[in-house]
């Protein structure tokens, strides 16, 4: 579906602004917005820099997974590899940085596959979906603070675990959906060679 031409029956126009928090990690805002009708509202968001995911294949065709837990949640969770954009650091760097420090893998080739917004409701965030294969094992460079298990599974282990509930996290669940269309044929990747 493309998007119409003119959307200002549904555009919505900032008329005031006030920080909420500015943390190490989150800056949030509520807005006070002009509707289309005229009236105004308020809006709560937060800015988030932005992040990567990584769909990374061994050469026996399993995939590489993480368990982490997730303090907001107060859960452990089964997730594709991922981490958040530095100031200025272009996406694959992002993600090739990320593979490494989380799991001590390499890649030799890279293909983007597209872009997720996980909570448009409240969050500037996006994720940017890459893929890798030609993976070498190397050690890993976890982050002061940072705990998780590597491990891997096979396409249809993960598919099962989305089905079943044993994968929640959103950006995971559309990585899956990418896995499934790619290893499918319907969405081809177009790989390069770092």
């Amino acid at each position: 579906m493309t998007s119409p031409v003119d959307d200002a029956h549904l555009t919505e126009t900032r008329v005031g602004s006030e920080e909420l928090l500015h943390g190490h990690f989150l800056h949030a805002f509520r807005d006070t917005v002009r509707l289309p009708d005229g009236s105004q509202a308020s809006r709560e968001y937060v800015i988030h820099p932005g992040a990567v995911m990584v769909v990374a294949e061994l050469p026996d065709g399993r995939l590489v997974l993480e368990r982490q837990f997730r303090y907001p949640v107060q859960s452990v969770m089964i997730e594709f590899p991922a981490g958040k954009l530095d100031a200025g650091e272009a996406s694959l760097a992002c993600a090739r940085r990320e593979l490494l420090e989380e799991t001590g893998y390499t890649a030799k080739q890279w293909a983007r596959a597209g872009v997720l917004h996980p909570v448009i409701s409240y969050s500037t965030e996006f994720i940017d979906i890459w893929f890798a294969r030609e993976l070498t094992a190397g050690q890993r460079q976890l982050d002061q603070g940072e705990f998780l298990d590597v491990f891997s599974a096979t396409a249809d282990e993960i598919l099962q675990w989305c089905r079943n509930g044993g994968v929640t996290d959103a950006k995971t669940l559309t990585g899956a959906l990418w896995l499934q269309n790619v290893r499918s044929g319907a969405w081809p990747l177009d790989w390069v060679t770092v």
